[in-house]
């Protein structure tokens, strides 16, 4: 199995959901369907059925977070220099419109693109990997292809 890069950060934020999955959600709709079960004939229970769906959605959840943990590298960018690679943060001006914009590049779990954290595997990504400060990249997006300049680069 490929490995999935992604930073401490990723790393502890899957953790602890599949943490309040396994000792806060699981419980609560074990009770749930308990109560569900209780109130007779499940063949018409609404409560029941959507307790029941609940709980498949929960254990499907658990299930792929177990998956994607134990096949996690976790990667330091303190750790790294140079170009631009995985964990690097780069400050970005659009070349048309002087709009400058900070991403960090992250694995595909932890990505969230209106937080700063771009996925990998994106296009923009994929155009900085390897570039250098003061490189220019052209990205092709849905809306026709943009021009970017490399300002920064960090290791944070």
């Amino acid at each position: 199995m490929e490995k999935i890069p992604m930073t401490r950060r990723g790393f502890d934020a899957l953790e602890a959901e599949l943490k309040q999955l396994k000792t806060v959600d699981r419980p609560a709709i074990i009770r749930d369907i308990a109560e569900a079960r209780e109130h007779g004939d499940l063949s018409e229970n609404a409560e029941y059925h959507a307790a029941r769906e609940k709980q498949g959605f929960i254990e499907g959840r658990i299930k792929e977070l177990e998956g994607t943990l134990s096949l996690a590298e976790v990667i330091d960018p303190t750790k790294l220099s140079g170009p631009v690679k995985f964990g690097a943060t780069v400050t970005l001006v659009d070349e048309d419109s002087n709009e400058e914009k900070t991403y960090q590049i992250v694995g595909e779990t932890e990505a969230e693109i209106e937080n700063g954290l771009l996925n990998m595997r994106s296009p923009l990504a994929r155009a900085l990997i390897g570039k250098e400060e003061g490189d220019s990249v052209d990205v092709k997006t849905p809306g026709g292809t943009r021009s970017y300049e490399i300002l920064k680069i960090r290791y944070v």
